[in-house]
């Protein structure tokens, strides 16, 4: 099993505020952008 990546609170808001700006995105998509698991922005 791979160790769990720990992110810096910038790069988690930041990810947070993208997916909240577009309701019509998915969770999926925007973590596809910011190269995250959509389970991991979803936490």
């Amino acid at each position: 099993m791979w160790p769990m990546k720990s992110y810096p609170p910038e790069f988690k808001s930041d990810a947070v505020a993208l997916y909240l700006s577009d309701p019509g995105r998915t969770l999926a998509s925007v973590a596809e952008d910011v190269v995250i698991s959509r389970e991991t922005l979803r936490n």
